[in-house]
Formats: structure tokens, C-alpha cells, sequence
């Protein structure tokens, strides 16, 4: 395999499973922008008095004869249910019992309850994953045991994949909590709501064939939609898609470790000194416990000062609904929800917005809206010297985690942020190289740990703004350097084998970097 060196010196493959590959060039080179989008065929669509078919199919398996789909096709969900999905696993459950092998799943990204998913690439029938991975998935194909290479993409990177043809869906399934007949649908009614479908509209959008899941059908017409008729083909009932509970998990909660609370106060702090802290600003908050906390504080100023936030983008939470209804923030804009709150929020109040990933965060699309924020402040598993940002792997080079809109609002925000503890069980946070790189550096502006405040060298309009301030501004050598110190020096690199088991695209296509086995 011939490895080529990429813009940040990390060498990565120029071909890899039959597909050439360009390595990264930079954040705003996008060497692969390209004039004509890739394109669904024309579907034949009948009046009912004249074709006499209807959409709703009895069950899954004769969904997916219907659809034609067969060996080595690919298969895409969307991950509003998050730990709670139950879809995934029953269709591919189907496709195994039907004798369907060689499937590419390309889902917006995978959860421990997706862990039965292992027993299908062990028997053949998923043999790639182009999705994110959250726990045993990753931790499975660490260790080489996918046949083929994984692709990690950004949200934004994904619907620019979709767009530009160099992700084609055969078969989207929609997981659905509330749907009529004709395959309108959206996630606010019935027993297994999620808010938005904003995931899956792409799906529906470009897959050559769709099927809405639902555990709810309602009398035509579906009010609202999220999901059009237009865009399915075939309606599946089922008993249950998901449990709406298990929504929330322990990432999207708010701290309460004093250190970090004492990272999310500094990080408002720092905030509220910038020169983007001004009436009508917009900013996206993660739904980690530390970034809900500067969510807070931040609200908190703002309630002092009387500034109100056009804004607020993101995966939506109750401190981002409740800052919302108390008229310190305007207008939510949503991908997805992260909590109950949030979904009675996105379903009742009129500007609570949906918001479609190729709107959120696609490069090649005419105007993003990461491209508009002022201020977005993020969480990583750990950073380095050059301000690249690690949001994949550990230290011991497991690929535990996706990706999300992390290295999109890098790229578009103004200001962003990283809040992170400087070390997590005595292993080091920043480092001298990342394990993994996830975001580049040259879109990272701060860092901020317990131990202090790091500015990127490359903004030296902050440094100078910053220069008369009481904060605790250092520089991040000298933190690496104090964090090992009190860790005792950095790990000891993981073990490695010399096979690629995934990669990491950036957000226009490129390859950032390589994730490697890891010898058990």
C-alpha cells in the first residue's frame, strides 16, 4: 500500500478498497470541490385509483424484497434514537435471515445497543461500516476485525458524501416515531419520540429506495413532516423503533466535578472578554457534561449584561430551551435533541427550527451554518502541542468515538473552543502528537483546561486582545509540560499492527489521518 504524506505530515494511504483517495491539504483548500451533484433515479410514482399499490408492507423482509436489495449493496439509519434504537439491529437481523451478505452499513453512527452488529460481521453480512462508532462496534474493528476499511466522516462530511456521490445508498431505513400511510413522518408524536429527523433527510433524499419504520401510524396526513411522501417508497409497522429514555446518556448531563466546572466558568469567562460577546451572537454548545456548563454560565452573563443570543445551533438541550424560553436566546436551531425537554421544545415552539445536516454543515453546500456562527466550544479526547484535536480514538488507540459536527464548526465559527481537563485518570490530555487527528488544528482558536488558557499562536488578534486580562493565559507547552509533571510523562504508545482499520476524512473529503489496528 503506498502512503503519501498529508498537510499535516501524518502519512495516509492513496488508495484503499479499490478507491483512490486524496490526502488532506489544508482546512479551506478543498481540493475535491467539484460542479455536479450525484442524483437519485427518477422514481415512477401512480395515483391510487391508478396503480392500485400501497406503501405499507406487512413486515421488514418484505420491505427489503421489494427494494431489490442484495449482496455487497449498502444500507444506511440515522441516530436520532441514539442508545435507544432499536431499528438497526432488527433490519439487519432481516437481511441476515434472508441470506443477504457483504453489506456496507452506513449509518450517521453506531451505539453500545448496536453491539449484535458484531455477530453480523463475523458471519459475513456487514463487511464495511462507513459511520461513526461509539463503543464495542469501535472497539471491535480496532482490533481488525471488519474485512474491509472503515470511513469516519463528519456530519457535514457525510451529507457532502451523499451529495457528491462518493457515498451511494441503496436502502434507507427511517426509524420514524410518528408516520402515515404514504410515508410522511416525523419524530414529535406516539411512544418513541426524538425530535428531529434532521439525519435521515438526506437519506431519504439521495438512497435509491427509502422505508420508513414506524411504531405509530397515524390517519393521513402526518403533521408535521420532517420526512416527505416524495422521498419513500415502502412503510414498515413494528411494535417498538426505540426507547425514547435512553436518549439522554451520562455525555449529556452537566458536570459535576468541581475541576471542571472550573473549565466551563473560566471558558464563560473568556467568552465574556472576547471581542464576539455582543448582542445577536450566535453560538453551538456539544452535550457534554462540561459544555452544558459553560451553557449555563454563559446564560448567567447574559441575563446580567441583557445580551440576547440570535442563536443557539446544535444537538438542543434543556439549558438550551429553557435560556430559549426566558427570551435570552432567540431562535434554536436543531440537528438534534438530547433530552425530553428539548423534544416538547422542537415540537411546540415555532422557532425551534429543524435543521438538516447539508444546512447545518456542508461544505460544497451555498451557505452552511456553521459558517455563520461566531462562537462554538467543543470537548475532545485529547490535544496537542500544534492545537490538533483528537475526538476518535484513546490514547491506546481504540476508536471509540465519532465524530459528529466537530471539525464542521471548527471550521466555520469564529471562535472555537476546546474545554477539556488537562489529564483524566492520570493520562494526559495534552500531548505532544495526538493519537489520532480528528480537527485540525489551524481551525482551533483556545483551549481551555483546569490549568489554564491556551490561545492558538496563530490568532494573534486574540493574543493582543487578551494581553491586559486576568485570566489564566499560558502557553500550551507549558501546560504539556506541567500536566506530565503531575502524571508522571506521557503513556506508552499502544501496540499497534500494520494494517488500517479505518479513516478519517475531513469535512471536504480528504483523508486526515489513519486509525490503525490495535494488537490485543
Amino acid at each position: 500500500m503506498k502512503l503519501v504524506e498529508n498537510a499535516l505530515g501524518r502519512l495516509v494511504p492513496s488508495e484503499m478498497d479499490g478507491r483512490k483517495l486524496t490526502p488532506y491539504r489544508g482546512a479551506f483548500a478543498d481540493p475535491l470541490a467539484k460542479g455536479v451533484r450525484a442524483a437519485p433515479p427518477i422514481p415512477h410514482s401512480y395515483p391510487i385509483h391508478e396503480g392500485g399499490e400501497e406503501k405499507v408492507l406487512k413486515n421488514l423482509k418484505e420491505a427489503i424484497r421489494k427494494t431489490g436489495l442484495r449482496d455487497g449493496m449498502t444500507i444506511s439509519f440515522h441516530h436520532h434514537l441514539r442508545n435507544g434504537d432499536y431499528v438497526i439491529n432488527m433490519v439487519v437481523d432481516a437481511i441476515a435471515a434472508m441470506g443477504i451478505k457483504d453489506i456496507t452499513l452506513a449509518s450517521t453512527a453506531l451505539f453500545p445497543c448496536h453491539k449484535p452488529i458484531i455477530e453480523h460481521i463475523k458471519s459475513g453480512v456487514i463487511r464495511n461500516i462507513q459511520s461513526s462508532m461509539n463503543g464495542p462496534v469501535g472497539k471491535f474493528v480496532s482490533h481488525g476485525n471488519l474485512p474491509t476499511c472503515a470511513i469516519l466522516r463528519t456530519h457535514g462530511g457525510r451529507v457532502r458524501a451523499i451529495e457528491d456521490g462518493d457515498l451511494h445508498i441503496d436502502v434507507a431505513f427511517i426509524a420514524a416515531p410518528c408516520a402515515d400511510d404514504y410515508g410522511n413522518a416525523n419524530g414529535v408524536y406516539g411512544q418513541s419520540v426524538c425530535g428531529p429527523l434532521a439525519y435521515g433527510a438526506i437519506d431519504a433524499q439521495y438512497a435509491d429506495k427509502v422505508v420508513v419504520v414506524t411504531d405509530n401510524l397515524i390517519r393521513y396526513p402526518c403533521l408535521p413532516i420532517s420526512i416527505p411522501s416524495t422521498h419513500v417508497d415502502y412503510v414498515v409497522v413494528v411494535d417498538e423503533i426505540g426507547d425514547s429514555e435512553l436518549i439522554v446518556s451520562g455525555t449529556t448531563r452537566i458536570t459535576r466535578s468541581p475541576a471542571r466546572l472550573f473549565i466551563a466558568e473560566m471558558a464563560a469567562k473568556f467568552i465574556k472578554e472576547s471581542p464576539y460577546y455582543k448582542d445577536g451572537f450566535g453560538f453551538q454548545t456539544g452535550a457534554g457534561g462540561i459544555s452544558l456548563a459553560v451553557t449555563k454560565h454563559l446564560g448567567d452573563y447574559m441575563r446580567e449584561d441583557g445580551i440576547q443570543a440570535a442563536y443557539i445551533n446544535g444537538g438542543i438541550t434543556q439549558f438550551a430551551v429553557d435560556l430559549f424560553h426566558e427570551g435570552i436566546v432567540e431562535k434554536l436551531f436543531d440537528g438534534q435533541v438530547f433530552d425530553t425537554k428539548a423534544i416538547d421544545s422542537f415540537r411546540d415552539d415555532l422557532w425551534h427550527c429543524e435543521t438538516p445536516m447539508t444546512m447545518y454543515a456542508n461544505i460544497h453546500s451555498k451557505g452552511c451554518l456553521v459558517n455563520r456562527q461566531d462562537i462554538g466550544f467543543l470537548g475532545a479526547t485529547e490535544v496537542d502541542v500544534d492545537f490538533n484535536v483528537n475526538v476518535n480514538t484513546h490514547s491506546d488507540g481504540l476508536l471509540l468515538h465519532g465524530i459528529g459536527g466537530h471539525t464542521d464548526v471548527a471550521a466555520g465559527a469564529q471562535l472555537c473552543m476546546i474545554v477539556i481537563p488537562a489529564y483524566r485518570k492520570r493520562i494526559p490530555v495534552i500531548r505532544d502528537a495526538v493519537t489520532t487527528v480528528t480537527t485540525p488544528g489551524e481551525t482551533i482558536d483556545v483551549i481551555v483546561t483546569e490549568l489554564g488558557i491556551a490561545i492558538n499562536p496563530r490568532r494573534k488578534d486574540l493574543i493582543e486582545h487578551f494581553k491586559s486580562s486576568k485570566l489564566p493565559i499560558r502557553e500550551i507547552r507549558d501546560m504539556k509540560k506541567q500536566v506530565d509533571g503531575i502524571v508522571g510523562g506521557q503513556p506508552a504508545s499502544p501496540e499497534l499492527g500494520d494494517r488500517i482499520i479505518a479513516l478519517i476524512e475531513y469535512r471536504d473529503g480528504t483523508i486526515i489521518d489513519k486509525v490503525m489496528q490495535v494488537i490485543q
